[in-house]
């Protein structure tokens, strides 16, 4: 269907300051130029440790955070519509070109992200009224199409969001992303904060919300069963670098980073088995301030040689859908099995 939005070397350091002048002494870099091409209709999953730059990258993506360095292009739907360059536009201009409203966000956690002095009604209401003006009959039948939309009722229009459970909160901040008719939508976590079974009935929420309205999903998870059962692609990410990108099924049959590998032996195994077989990666992230040299991995990786301590690998295709930074990446299989045993 065409892509919808493309990250060229896309870069967010936050920079340091210090001394008696507060003068910038260093960054950190929390995005460290990524290369992500997102298609119209699909969920695009990123995953990794905290810290790794998921949730910088969504905020990065809807312009809650101003690029380093790097483009980020948007693409209208009409297929023969020139890309538009969001890098270095504000908010305030993507507004007045309409463009807010094509990309939305749902936050982690919907206590925090919806504001406690507003009635329900208005919580939804708000971001249409930057859109388009509407009566007040016609805004509350809005308003109450979007909570039927989500599983909610117009009996819930005159409540304060203290007064819902979790994952209701969370319903209602889905249904204030999608007032605008948005095209892409970031999800960060939206199910973290919610019980198993809740999850679930948001995952469906938002499976169903996707196909119904052709929405496109950049989800930031941890949660790999999560990510699994939702997305498309899978990105997976380390110290703010793609290390692996692939289709869900592919990514989960046939990894080829030692990174991959180790998040994904870390699944429970209902027979038990995985435990035995989980490959545990010694020692901590390192700071983003001071990434090592060559790849960013290397200092963790058992697999590393030389060559991984003094050159960074490129993101290379493996084969259509499968991109790896890695330069071990057609050995990983056969050293993971040698090591530790196939990977559960």
């Amino acid at each position: 269907m065409g892509k919808i939005l493309e990250l060229k070397k896309l870069k967010k350091h936050y920079p340091i300051f210090g001394g008696v002048m507060r003068r910038r002494i260093n960054s950190v870099k929390a995005l460290d130029g990524i290369d992500l091409t997102i298609n119209r209709g699909e969920c695009i999953g990123i995953v990794g440790e905290s810290g790794c730059g998921k949730t910088t990258t969504g905020k990065t993506v809807i312009k809650l955070h101003k690029a380093s360095s790097g483009e980020i292009i948007y693409y209208p739907e009409k297929s023969n519509a020139p890309g538009i360059s969001l890098t270095d536009k504000s908010r305030f201009a993507m507004s007045r070109l309409g463009l807010t409203g094509k990309m939305q966000m749902v936050f982690q956690d919907p206590a925090t992200s919806l504001n406690p002095r507003l009635l329900i009604k208005n919580i939804i209401a708000e971001p249409i009224t930057v859109q388009q003006r509407l009566k007040s009959r016609e805004m509350q039948e809005k308003v109450i199409a979007l909570l039927n939309l989500v599983g909610l009722s117009k009996d819930h229009l005159l409540r304060y969001p203290h007064e819902f459970s979790g994952g209701q909160r969370q319903r209602i901040a889905v249904a204030r992303a999608i007032a605008t008719n948005p095209e892409l939508l970031v999800l960060d976590e939206p199910t973290s904060a919610l019980d198993v079974s809740v999850q679930a009935q948001i995952l469906n929420l938002l499976k169903k919300l996707r196909h119904e309205f052709n929405l496109t999903y950049l989800f930031i998870t941890h949660h790999l069963l999560v990510v699994k059962y939702i997305s498309t692609k899978i990105v997976v990410m380390y110290l703010g670098k793609v290390v692996e990108e692939s289709e869900t099924n592919q990514l989960f049959s046939m990894p080829m980073h030692p990174y991959t590998f180790a998040l994904l032996s870390g699944i429970p195994s209902i027979d038990g088995r995985s435990i035995s077989q989980r490959i545990v990666l010694e020692g901590d992230v390192p700071s983003p301030i001071n990434p090592p040299r060559g790849c960013s991995f290397h200092t963790r990786c058992p697999f590393a040689i030389e060559q991984c301590k003094n050159q960074e690998p490129e993101l290379e295709k493996v084969d259509a859908n499968h991109r790896v930074a890695c330069h071990r990446k057609f050995d990983v299989e056969k050293l993971v099995q040698e090591k530790f045993g196939k990977a559960g």
